[in-house]
């Protein structure tokens, strides 16, 4: 039997394993992707946007609940069987989705589980890929997670439009996703073995327990400003992708074109671009990629009208909010202080939690008493406070370093 010291063997075992890996994660995201049928799901039932909404933020809760804790469950149970149990998690829920359609208590309940089961696999997820790859090799391997992960995304929507095209009442999404989360969770508990034998052989890997003084030493550096501009690009993604459904409706267009085009956009971004991209000089790559989530929400404000713009629009956006996470996320390990890149990445993802699962709920709000346009003017403040704090850093850098001095976090 070939020994795990041989390296050429390592290598195909490795990747065969990471192959497992990628579609057990393709499985457990596309639980999510279907949240953004949740809107349209719900009015079928009576209810409006505003439900839609107190259904996400509920996630947005048991999220932070899950990612404090995640570590906790890793040390007891191991990372793959946590997730494992994040999978059922979400399959519970998607099975909630679709047998309840209503609002209510039993909806809220199952928009907590959802979060709770996201936000574990959402953290796990690339600490199971440090578990199996050395440090030379991992960013190209968390580009292949990230791109699964957003296919997954994609999926969920899509299987609504599926649905309704060949017949099956939109609960049938749902069901799917549940069936989805079931598999990729089996996947999980039969990996557990050997990303262990990986683990022992590429080193340990600790899992990050953010403290209250920790997470203040983060937010008085300079990863401070990639923390909260993570979680207003969440925002904007949330609000758009939720009530996408919504938005569609209205211009009398088909929902799955946004999502096709999205995507898509996203995913050949992140695994074909993102490497050359991050390469470059951050600040002005921020500053670019920035400009072009607001210009993907000024078309969807005044431009879109046939399928062939709204499918631009969706590119636009896709490409400027899939590269700047790539941007912000090295920015929010790089700019930490010393011994504190774990922490800082948690706060990340908990700032991203904020966005994409907090503010559906204020955008719910927004569409039933004010309108869809509404919606998107206050995603339009939300994208140029964003490109506002990248050129302000751009300029920033480029002042002198007795003026700079001044602003600088402490």
């Amino acid at each position: 039997m070939p020994s795990l010291a041989n390296p050429g063997y390592q290598e195909r075992n490795t990747k065969g394993i990471f192959a497992l890996f990628c579609v057990g994660s393709y499985l457990l995201s596309v639980s999510y992707g279907t949240t953004f049928l949740l809107a349209m799901s719900l009015s079928a039932h009576g209810a409006s946007e505003a439900d839609a909404g107190s259904i996400m933020s509920a996630a947005m809760f048991s999220t932070f609940i899950a990612v404090i804790f995640s570590g906790h469950l890793t040390d007891l149970f191991g990372a793959p069987k946590t997730i494992a149990f994040g999978a059922v998690l979400l399959a519970a829920a998607c099975a909630g989705f679709a047998c309840f359609p209503t609002f209510g208590l039993a909806a809220l309940g199952f928009g907590l589980l959802l979060g709770l089961g996201w936000g574990v696999f959402y953290t796990l997820g690339p600490i199971i890929v440090a578990m199996m790859i050395e440090p030379a090799r991992r960013v190209k391997y968390f580009a292949l997670l990230s791109g699964c992960m957003m296919s997954g995304i994609g999926t969920g929507p899509l299987l609504g439009r599926a649905s309704e095209a060949f017949g099956y009442p939109l609960r049938a999404a749902f069901v799917m996703a549940a069936m989805a989360s079931v598999i990729g969770g089996v996947a999980f508990v039969l990996l557990g073995p050997k990303i262990k034998q990986l683990h022992l052989v590429s080193g340990a890997v600790t899992v990050c327990r953010i403290s209250p003084q920790a997470g203040a030493l983060v937010m008085r550096s300079k990863a401070a400003f990639a923390i909260v501009m993570v979680g207003l690009g969440g925002a904007i993604f949330g609000g758009l992708s939720s009530f996408q459904t919504s938005y569609a409706h209205l211009k009398q267009l088909d929902y799955s074109i946004f999502f096709l085009g999205f995507m898509a956009a996203v995913i050949t971004c992140r695994l074909l671009v993102a490497g050359f991209i991050v390469k470059r000089d951050p600040y002005r790559m921020a500053g670019i990629l920035t400009s072009l989530i607001v210009t993907s929400v000024l078309m969807f404000m005044f431009t879109v009208d046939t399928a062939a713009t709204y499918l631009f629009a969706a590119i636009v956006l896709g490409v400027g909010y899939g590269l700047t996470y790539s941007v912000i996320n090295g920015l929010a390990a790089n700019e930490a202080p010393a011994g504190y890149n774990a922490q800082s990445l948690v706060l990340f993802s908990l700032a991203y939690f904020v966005g994409v699962f907090g503010f559906p709920w204020l955008a719910g709000l927004i569409i039933v008493s004010q309108g869809m346009g509404a919606l998107l003017s206050v995603i339009l403040l939300i994208a140029l406070l964003n490109w506002a704090i990248a050129l302000g850093r751009l300029v920033w850098r480029r002042l002198p370093r007795s003026q700079a001095r001044r602003f600088d976090p402490v």
